[in-house]
């Protein structure tokens, strides 16, 4: 199993374009290479973008390919020309901080008037990509069952697969990053209230470290996932840990959690909940809170005018990364609690740059790494497919185009 959806259709070059749609890509990317300062070198010998001495460096490997690609389809057709080869960071630089200054810039890489007409080459997000709860569960497979080795290749030891949160009074690069996995396990169980006694419903197992920490302090913790391959090693890890008779991890929609909880948390799980369903997911929670309890997700976001000029399009990461994800902005969340619960956001802490060190530790791990897991049918397609994953998804938090917030909600004054 790859995780690619149509590999041969990224591998095979792309010469079908029309006479006028690659020109006019070529055009425009040549436009946005100016406003990054990155040097862009091409197989001719010519260097365009203005990034002075020591500045990241990209090479565009096969120009024709590559611009053929992108005339097809913007969004998708840059993540699916690095999977293929034809573009990459040059030897010595590093490809999250080549990216990370096109993704400050994004909203200004090309001319105003033509970012309008972007609906204009927008594809739909596939119905086939719904978030229902069979599609939630096919959904989450196709990412989260990979392959439990290879995401351990990468991963620290608590096997958290969300933001880290380092200890800022010191540079993050020097610290160890499973400490700052529990700092921010932590984090949101402080956030929630969560102690002796506590009855705990987490939403997204992971890999069990969460309710682990949880069933630590005493608390009986309900923990859901739709992801197989992920529910047996979080049992083993339980098990290991002797906390089999606190911790109850059911293989189970969250539309179908039944019962009371002192407690809800969630690390990273709205991102897969998808805007159609995110007053049943509110609900759920508002449903499910015990008086006087405390809900403490943990969410990506972006802000809302991007979310609306996005919402509805298919971009690269759906097609191939998290099929049926969308990222909500704060005030998307705040209006879902308004008009379908009695839940207010009541605190909040930042964890941008948090991720943007994170996601940098993963990819470079992941890549070190890559030997012992690339025999498990995993190929060099799928390799550049998740590199250019993490280095896109550094560059969205270390520019703050995305931003990642520990979340509180509480009941609404009476």
């Amino acid at each position: 199993m790859t995780g690619v959806a149509d590999p041969f259709a990224v591998r095979r070059p792309v010469l079908s374009g029309t006479w006028f749609k690659t020109p006019i890509t070529k055009r425009l990317v040549d436009y946005a290479i100016t406003k990054a300062p990155v040097a862009v070198r091409f197989p001719d010998g010519t260097v365009r973008g203005h990034g002075g001495e020591g500045a990241p460096e990209l090479e565009i490997v096969r120009p024709k390919v590559f611009y053929d690609r992108l005339s097809h389809n913007p969004k998708i057709g840059l993540g699916e020309a690095y999977m293929a080869g034809d573009w990459r960071a040059a030897p010595g630089s590093d490809l999250g901080a080549a990216l990370t200054p096109f993704a400050e810039r994004l909203t200004t890489l090309i001319p105003e008037r033509l970012w309008k007409m972007r609906a204009v080459v927008d594809k739909r997000i596939p119905e086939s990509q719904r978030n229902s709860i069979e599609g939630s569960k096919r959904n989450i497979g196709s990412h989260y069952d990979l392959s439990n080795e290879m995401f351990a290749a990468f991963l620290d030891p608590t096997m958290s697969y969300s933001s880290a949160m380092f200890d800022p009074a010191t540079d993050f690069a020097g610290q160890d990053l499973e400490a700052a996995q529990y700092r921010k396990i932590d984090s949101i169980l402080d956030m929630a209230h969560v102690g002796s006694g506590t009855r705990v419903l987490e939403i997204g197992s992971g890999w069990g470290a969460l309710a682990i920490r949880a069933a630590q302090r005493g608390a009986h913790v309900t923990t859901v996932t739709l992801s197989a391959e992920q529910r047996e090693l979080a049992l083993g890890r339980i098990a290991e840990a002797g906390l089999s008779d606190r911790i109850d991890i059911r293989l189970q929609d969250y539309r179908d959690v039944r019962g009371e909880f002192d407690a809800i948390v969630s690390v990273e799980m709205i991102e897969a909940v998808g805007e159609e369903y995110w007053p049943t997911y509110f609900g759920a929670l508002d449903s499910l809170l015990a008086p006087g309890g405390t809900v403490a997700i943990q969410a990506i976001l972006m802000s809302h005018a991007r979310m609306l000029a996005t919402r509805r399009s298919w971009g690269w990461i759906q097609k191939y990364i998290f099929p049926g994800g969308l990222i909500p902005s704060l005030q998307a969340i705040d209006d879902s609690l308004a008009d379908h619960t009695s839940l207010v956001r009541s605190d909040r802490l930042e964890l941008g740059q948090h991720y943007a060190e994170t996601l940098r530790r993963w990819r470079h791990r992941f890549n070190e790494t890559w030997t012992t897991v690339s025999h498990r049918g995993f190929d060099e397609t799928f390799r550049r497919m998740w590199e250019y994953y993490l280095a896109y998804c550094e560059a969205g938090f270390a520019s703050g185009y995305l931003e990642v917030s520990q979340l509180q909600f509480t009941r609404r004054p009476a």
